[in-house]
């Protein structure tokens, strides 16, 4: 299978300019609907699911969803006093992340200068989060650990249920902004987004199915 045979053609992707430049490109429907459907089950069934624990104000605290590590060897992750060694790409992974290195050449906009936000080298790495009801989250925070460097480029695609995505910008916290991302739908935040924004994925009041989120990105070792 190549990797135009994934995508399905129909929708064009949002451009969401953010203030301070950062940017979201979505785009919705990314792959076909079979194949969207097949890769969560997939996923779903076969990803090495775990419940780990981070550091906060001096106490372990349990994570509110479930997450799995996948990179290349080197791709080691830390975050909140936790870090992750990574396990090798299955294939189903690494095939979807040719087909969004694919699209980002295609569709992102050109990197602010002087500091470079492109994807030049691809991803080498995925955090796989499993959101298994209403209860699970993921507070506020910004991807920028040092090793993702300098305005990284994060993708972020969604399969199951419809959970919403908010940014708020992390001065003017009246600046704020949320997304309904549904299933088949590939986000991606790139320019200064993680320097001036930070994002949550909330508690929902009401009941929701299992989301599996896949962030991809470029851990600089």
């Amino acid at each position: 299978m190549s990797t135009g045979d994934l995508f399905d053609q129909n929708d064009l992707p949002e451009m969401i300019q953010l203030q301070d430049g950062g940017c979201l490109t979505v785009q919705s429907n990314f792959l076909s609907a079979e194949h969207a459907e097949n890769l969560r089950q997939a996923l779903h069934q076969e990803l090495a699911w775990r419940q780990d624990y981070i550091s906060m104000y001096g106490l372990e605290v349990k994570i509110p969803r479930l997450q799995a590590w996948y990179g290349e060897h080197d791709a080691q992750y830390t975050y909140s006093g936790l870090t992750l060694q990574p396990e090798p790409f299955p294939e189903h992974l690494a095939e979807l992340k040719k087909a969004i290195e694919y699209f980002c050449q295609q569709q992102l906009p050109p990197p602010p200068k002087p500091r470079s936000s492109a994807l030049t080298e691809g991803f080498n790495s995925v955090l796989c989060n499993l959101y298994r009801d209403e209860h699970d989250s993921v507070s506020w925070h910004s991807d920028d650990e040092a090793e993702l460097g300098i305005n990284p480029v994060i993708a972020s695609f969604s399969l199951g249920e419809t959970r919403l995505f908010q940014l708020q910008h992390k001065r003017d916290k009246k600046q704020k902004l949320g997304l309904q991302l549904g299933h088949n739908t590939l986000l991606i935040m790139s320019g200064t987004t993680q320097h001036h924004w930070r994002h949550q994925i909330p508690k929902s009041r009401v009941a929701c199915a299992p989301r599996i989120n896949l962030t991809f990105r470029f851990i600089r070792a």
